[in-house]
């Protein structure tokens, strides 16, 4: 049978699943690869970062305008609403300073990839998705520094210094920057639109391979963290409940129709966790936890959006 790109995304949660287990396996009998996963780890994770953020239509921000009732309603919900909702689940968590920020940087702010293919998967307003992308991306760059101020200021300091960031800034901008780049020279001529069809396939491969090398790298702190499963999993679900149940007032106050409803549920449900995994690296030792924390996040959230791809058309925003 021939694999398609829908497929392969629809199963991606059991291809990573696959390469975490190897993963841990090296790095626990072969604890000295660690220090190389760590250097492999970051082009992997640019790569990565160009292959998603190419799928943007980074230079269309007018699009996302048009319709002022939708983007309204997805930017109150990402920027204003979710935020104090992490935030009060947090205070919740024991008082554990890397415990909490990871669990800030996984749900703070929204995804921008593969939302849109769960909006499609999930009978939504593709063209919305689409849309509205570049928005959610660029607004949540300038906002994250502002919420972790907000809610992890002193910790935050206390683990990061100016000088410490840079590396991951440049990591998330400068494939943004290509990204933007390579989108100019692909609308001008129609036959490089095949480009971004074939770089749309390896996201899932390149995430794989970065979980493979999170976990070899951390396997002695991965399964230190198990004790942490029971704390944190309960609450990226409930996460998940709240943030779809939001969708649906939202939807009914702006007066949505089905299919909106739906794509903003899988904009405020599904969150960016590989985009902020570069400010988890790098954290200084003792704070290894926070990216192991957005890992397990992205897993509970793929099992999630299985249940959304049920609950979201048939039930919350049956027609």
């Amino acid at each position: 049978m021939r694999l398609t790109r829908e497929t392969l995304e629809r199963r991606q949660v059991w291809v990573y699943l696959a390469a975490i287990a190897p993963g841990l396996v090296l790095g626990t009998f072969a604890p000295q690869i660690g220090p190389a996963f760590e250097m492999l780890l970051w082009p992997v994770l640019g790569a990565l970062l160009y292959a998603t953020f190419v799928q943007i239509p980074l230079l269309h921000l007018a699009d996302a305008c048009r319709d002022r009732r939708f983007i309204t309603a997805v930017l109150i919900g990402n920027f204003l609403l979710i935020p104090p909702v992490v935030w009060g689940m947090v205070a919740l968590l024991p008082p554990d300073p890397a415990l909490r920020l990871g669990v800030l940087l996984a749900l703070l702010v929204p995804c921008t990839d593969w939302f849109i293919t769960l909006s499609k998967l999930g009978k939504g307003d593709v063209p919305r998705a689409i849309a509205v992308t570049p928005i959610n991306l660029l607004l949540q760059l300038a906002l994250l520094p502002l919420y972790l101020w907000m809610m992890a200021g002193a910790d935050l300091s206390a683990a990061l210094t100016p000088a410490d960031v840079w590396p991951a800034v440049v990591l998330v901008l400068a494939p943004l920057g290509l990204a933007a780049l390579s989108e100019r020279w692909m609308e001008a001529r129609p036959e490089r639109a095949t480009t971004r069809e074939r770089l749309a396939w390896w996201p899932v491969p390149l995430l794989a391979v970065v979980v493979f090398l999170i976990a070899g790298a951390q396997a002695g702190t991965a399964v230190e963290a198990l004790a942490l499963l029971p704390i944190v999993v309960p609450v990226f679900i409930g996460f998940l409940i709240v943030a779809a149940l939001m969708a649906r007032a939202l939807a009914s106050a702006f007066r949505l129709e089905v299919a909106q409803g739906r794509t903003l549920a899988f904009s405020l449900g599904t969150r960016n966790s590989f985009v902020v995994l570069p400010f988890a690296l790098t954290l200084p030792a003792g704070w290894e936890v926070v990216a192991l924390v957005i890992v397990v996040q992205s897993l509970v959230e793929l099992f999630g959006m299985v249940m959304y791809l049920w609950w979201l058309p048939r039930r919350l925003f049956a027609k």
